[in-house]
């Protein structure tokens, strides 16, 4: 079964998502393979970094809000094995780090990448818009850094992310984590580890019934 998760690696839900799936998988019996497919949250250009919570507090009224929700989040994630660090991250246009994630799955390192780019952000303070940290990011997961920078410098992949991101709001992908199953149901939300489990193994039995 191919499993398609659209998601933005500035996106605490969509960690989480990904990593109740990885354990829903733990449980699960059947094959599948996982294919990371791009969704920009906030596809405004970033001009200069600036902290996560002092962005979120001008979209979402205050930085004493923003500073709520990421606590919320942040023990949702704890829940999950995460450590959030929101005091840390830094606001960040994604598209370059999808090109990066395109990249990489032509390399046969997209789970790597993807899991890379997330610590970087929420962990690391890492400013994931930046190309100079994109090429030092694929070097840490096996990429050739000299490839990975004169992909990320050229206009390759441009077109196809752009594409990816036009076809995610053409199939009605408007929140984010999405997780498509067998290219047919979505899964939409961080949902619980049983919940995905339980999703997995119905699609399974239907696809098996033909």
């Amino acid at each position: 079964m191919e499993i398609e998760i659209y998601a933005d690696v500035v996106c605490p839900w969509c960690w989480i998502g990904k990593r109740r799936l990885e354990q829903a998988l733990e449980s699960y019996d059947g094959e599948v393979t996982v294919r990371y497919r791009p969704f920009q949250l906030d596809p405004t250009p970033v001009t200069e970094p600036k902290p996560l919570l002092d962005a979120l507090g001008d979209k979402f009224g205050g930085r004493d809000k923003a500073e709520g929700m990421a606590a919320h989040v942040s023990q949702v994630a704890a829940g999950a094995g995460l450590d959030l660090r929101f005091d840390r991250a830094v606001a960040a246009n994604t598209f370059d780090a999808h090109r990066l994630v395109r990249f990489a799955t032509e390399q046969g390192r997209a789970a790597e990448t993807v899991e890379r780019l997330y610590r970087a952000h929420f962990l690391d303070g890492l400013d994931v818009g930046s190309v100079d940290t994109l090429v030092t990011l694929a070097g840490e997961v096996g990429l050739d850094e000299t490839e990975a920078r004169r992909y990320l410098e050229s206009n390759l992949g441009r077109r196809e992310v752009a594409a990816d991101l036009s076809g995610a709001h053409q199939l009605g992908v408007s929140s984010v984590p999405t997780f498509v199953l067998a290219g047919k149901y979505a899964v939409v939300g961080a949902q619980e580890p049983e919940t995905l489990l339980a999703a997995l193994r119905e699609v399974a039995q239907r696809e098996a019934a033909g």
